[in-house]
């Protein structure tokens, strides 16, 4: 019998057997920025204190020498003993709830990502942050501030399912607010439709001289991925409220998808110039193929 069928739901984002699976991973940044605070991660530094942090599931290439034996004789599983150590990684996470997103469930894919992604950082005792670019404001945006250890997935799981869509702030802007409040180095999950006028280059560059490697997460609609249109057509923005009269849509597809497959290998160009990395999905794939089948066959976890 499968005993997560028999727990209580922990979140409306993921399920218990999408819970298990993670608690099993890791995120794999290329930099290995770190910060001078206690925490998992040595920085490719040998050494390790004697003070107890966290047990968390053995994977392969653990070493070996933090095997919690007796635990293995009684339950016939490894687990691994997590001892805190002199660097710590922060991983910030922005989620882009601009109006946009509200558009074919690409928000609630966005945030079931955003608490897999959490999920994974918080068991291996990394520093877990969130923020929101939402709406065009000053002060501080909504945020987690940052917490870390398996005792705050709760709190994780509750600021991202309250996260409601609506807003009109550009992403390049939400990401320079972020950073105006954010210290630490380490990995920044930016979670988007990537679907702004602005020019990426300036936020990125911020993000890479701060000491966060970027992972560029693109969720993008069905119909923005396969538009089916004909005739004449008025589009309206949903954020500016601009319009545009297009006739015969349908000769234009073509050109449409030109453009939006050329934006997206831009995007990506923009990421690995500064060492991080892109991914383009569906946010009609459902979250455990985008972590499990995309993410970790490309190396970003394991």
């Amino acid at each position: 019998m499968d005993n997560t069928s028999q727990k209580p739901q922990l979140t409306s984002l993921l399920s218990n057997a999408t819970l298990d699976r993670l608690n099993r991973l890791r995120i794999l940044p290329v930099r290995k920025l770190t910060n001078l605070n206690r925490g998992e991660h040595y920085a490719g530094k040998e050494g390790t204190s004697t003070e107890f942090a966290d047990y968390r599931d053995y994977t392969p290439g653990d070493d070996m020498r933090f095997v919690d034996w007796n635990a293995f004789s009684r339950l016939h599983r490894p687990y691994l003993k997590l001892y805190h150590r002199e660097e710590q990684r922060h991983v910030v996470m922005l989620v882009d709830a601009s109006t946009s997103m509200r558009f074919e469930d690409k928000l609630d894919r966005a945030k079931q990502i955003a608490a897999a992604m959490g999920v994974m950082a918080l068991q291996n005792n990394e520093r877990v942050s969130v923020y929101v670019s939402r709406k065009l404001q000053k002060g501080m945006p909504q945020r987690m501030p940052p917490s870390s250890g398996r005792a705050n997935l709760k709190k994780l799981f509750t600021f991202l399912e309250g996260i409601e869509g609506g807003g009109n702030e550009p992403l390049e802007h939400g990401i320079e607010q972020m950073l105006q409040y954010h210290s630490g180095k380490g990995v920044c999950v930016v979670l988007s439709d990537f679907l702004t006028f602005g020019d990426m280059k300036r936020a990125f560059n911020l993000l890479f001289s701060t000491g966060l490697e970027l992972l560029g997460v693109q969720l993008l609609g069905p119909s923005e991925l396969n538009p089916e249109i004909t005739g004449d057509l008025r589009f309206v923005d949903s954020e500016t409220q601009q319009t545009l009269d297009v006739s015969s849509a349908a000769d234009l597809l073509a050109i449409y998808h030109e453009y939006r497959a050329a934006y997206e290998a831009e995007i990506a160009a923009l990421c690995q110039k500064r060492a991080g990395r892109f991914v383009s999905v569906s946010a009609q794939d459902s979250v455990e193929s985008v972590v499990f089948d995309w993410m970790r066959r490309k190396g970003w976890i394991a």
